[in-house]
């Protein structure tokens, strides 16, 4: 499986990739907490930005956080890999762990479960176009030239222009809710 994905990705790492998928997932966590998405925008589709968006606005709309404590990934591993409109695709199982409560406004538990982690299975896939720049091309904004530091945040500090991955990596193009 491996080998079809280094046919058309010549740097392809196996574990450097599946270190960045859990990283990635641990973000889109904690931008879940924060009520802030955009963070980790530049690791998401459109679509599943907007979908991850909407769910954090309705959590804003009715006063909760949701609260992901003590979260850890058990395992991630490649399931399955395949070319399909001059994109390379990965999927990808992760398992998780962690708590997952509300609270209110005032911090106060509202639902959900705040004793013990839960483990849950997530479906993920990464997209990265076959023609894609060098990575190190995206350590500078394309708006104004100032350098970025894309495994913190997307936004650019200064101009707060999102970097667009899609031109250089792999990025989360269908993922469940979480």
């Amino acid at each position: 499986m491996i080998e079809k994905i280094t046919e058309n990705d010549t740097n392809f790492n196996e574990a450097l990739f599946l270190s960045k998928v859990d990283h990635i997932f641990i973000m889109i966590l904690d931008a879940i907490l924060e009520n802030d998405m955009i963070s980790v925008k530049h690791y998401l589709s459109d679509n599943v930005y907007n979908k991850f968006n909407d769910l954090v606005n309705t959590y804003k709309e009715k006063g909760l956080t949701r609260i992901f404590d003590e979260m850890n990934v058990k395992e991630t591993k490649i399931l399955d890999s395949y070319i399909q409109d001059n994109k390379i695709n990965i999927e990808i199982n992760l398992t998780s762990r962690y708590m997952d409560y509300f609270v209110d406004e005032n911090g106060n538990f509202v639902s959900g479960n705040n004793q013990r982690r839960i483990e849950k299975e997530h479906r993920i896939i990464f997209s990265k176009n076959i023609n894609a720049k060098k990575l190190q091309e995206a350590r500078r904004c394309t708006s104004c030239g100032r350098t970025l530091d894309i495994n913190n945040t997307g936004v650019c500090p200064y101009c707060k222009q999102v970097i667009d991955m899609s031109k250089y990596d792999y990025i989360i193009t269908q993922m469940d809710l979480i």
